[in-house]
């Protein structure tokens, strides 16, 4: 608890604009219909502490001029990275591949690897300086598409933070380009993987035709206004270890716990606590939406390099009401049914779906929006100093509608446990009562979430 209320100075160097290095072709690239969703204009956050190395060779290396470099590299074969995004008829997003490069900023912190504490998670402690919002950097349109911050620590070790513009790439998609650095910075001459973009493949049909029931683009009207207020919203992160998961499981009806997930049960339990927590009336339909990669889900699968966005966001729908008095297990079985909703057809639909009804926002009013980050490889990013001691999203909450999304995050906890760390966001007097359901659900295992959670007020 105590890095959370930990204090630094930073001194940043002015931000400058790296630029590929070597000229890339000047051209327009459209972006696809999944890609430039009115839900995905917006920045989302990462970042990755590292360790100093103690190889005395690698020890005399600036993290901050080696990536600097390698990003000037990388840019070469992710050129659209380095253009500025324009819109054309019918909302359409366009990359212009001007060639102006990335914003970077290099800093210099006066702290400690060690003095952010045992856990490396979200919240963290001075975010705002280690990730700088340079003004006027953050519109969807004629901005950077990334903005990357390397700062180096006391100790030798450094923090790399990046803001990506979400219309552009997944998380999957920042990953490839991010290992892609770092192979560079490793010594290489070309990434391993290289990009594909190839965005038609996730374009819309020829004349477009919904074949799918999309309720996560249900158009809803916030009467009562039920959508998260901004301000006095609670950041706080859950650790999830098997002793949590496993006192969650008990509480699910055995057939129905086998053929699901941790994923989905995780998902179950916060949906139906979160919902308790605010408090919606009981005829009020609410939501989950879990974000799917669709990748493999095409025949034959999307190319191995496909950096842009690929995934959907299913619906679990329910009225609060029947959400909060039924067992876990009722949570379960919608969550479980929506996931496997996602196929190449439903991809296909959705794209027809935006170019139909104009790119539609997904439906806010009593949403909660889940995404499994386990498995797309922020903790294995290596720039030549090892991997990170946590990788991942920045904060939880981020998105045009902030409070709504939740990431889950590989992490080990000090004890050396394995589980996953998730940050919720949500209103002050919400909090609490959240807390409370969550702690019902464990004490099948008398466990307490408390001690495995951390907190920070902030206003948005």
């Amino acid at each position: 608890m105590g890095s959370k209320s930990l204090t630094f100075r930073v001194t940043r160097q002015k931000p400058e604009l790296v630029r590929p290095a070597k000229s890339t072709p000047r051209e327009c690239k459209l972006l696809s219909d999944i890609d430039d969703q009115e839900g995905l204009r917006f920045h989302v956050p990462v970042i990755q502490f590292y360790r100093s190395d103690d190889d005395h060779l690698h020890s005399r290396r600036d993290p901050v001029k080696v990536i600097r470099e390698a990003i000037a590299k990388a840019l070469v074969f992710y050129y659209p990275f380095a253009g500025r995004l324009r819109e054309c008829a019918g909302r359409k997003l366009v990359v212009d591949c001007t060639g102006e490069g990335v914003m970077f900023i290099e800093a210099d912190a006066e702290v400690t690897l060690e003095q952010f504490g045992d856990e490396l998670q979200p919240p963290f402690p001075c975010l705002e300086e280690l990730l700088y919002d340079v003004p006027e950097s953050a519109g969807v349109l004629h901005c950077p598409v990334l903005l990357i911050q390397v700062t180096r620590l006391r100790c030798g070790g450094f923090i790399f933070a990046v803001r990506l513009n979400h219309t552009v790439a997944d998380g999957t998609g920042l990953v490839q380009f991010m290992n892609a650095v770092g192979e560079i910075a490793r010594g290489a001459s070309a990434p391993s993987v290289l990009p594909v973009w190839q965005r038609e493949l996730l374009n819309a049909r020829d004349p477009p035709r919904v074949t799918c029931t999309h309720h996560e683009y249900d158009e809803v009207a916030d009467t009562k206004g039920t959508i998260i207020p901004l301000d006095d919203m609670v950041h706080r992160s859950f650790f999830f270890g098997p002793t949590e998961v496993s006192a969650l499981r008990k509480s699910i009806p055995l057939d129905i716990s086998r053929k699901c997930s941790t994923f989905e049960v995780l998902t179950a339990c916060l949906w139906r606590c979160r919902t308790i927590a605010l408090q919606p009336e009981p005829n009020e339909e609410v939501r989950v939406l879990c974000i799917v990669n669709a990748r493999s889900k095409f025949d034959p699968p999307l190319p191995q390099g496909y950096y842009g966005n690929a995934f959907a966001f299913p619906v679990a729908l329910t009225t609060a009401g029947e959400l909060c008095k039924s067992p876990l297990g009722y949570a379960l079985e919608l969550v479980n049914k929506a996931k496997c909703d996602v196929t190449e057809d439903y991809m296909k639909s959705v794209a027809d779906l935006m170019v139909i009804k104009g790119r539609p926002h997904f439906t806010v009013v009593r949403t909660y929006v889940v995404s499994d980050n386990t498995r797309i490889g922020f903790n294995e990013v290596d720039f030549g100093w090892g991997r990170p001691e946590y990788g991942g999203p920045a904060k939880g909450g981020v998105g045009a509608i902030p409070g709504l999304l939740s990431f889950y995050i590989t992490v080990t906890n000090k004890n050396g446990e394995k589980g996953v760390v998730v940050p919720i966001c949500l209103p002050g007097f919400a909090m609490d009562r959240f807390v409370r359901e969550l702690e019902k659900l464990l004490s099948n295992n008398h466990h307490s979430i408390i001690d495995h959670s951390t907190v920070v007020r902030s206003a948005l």
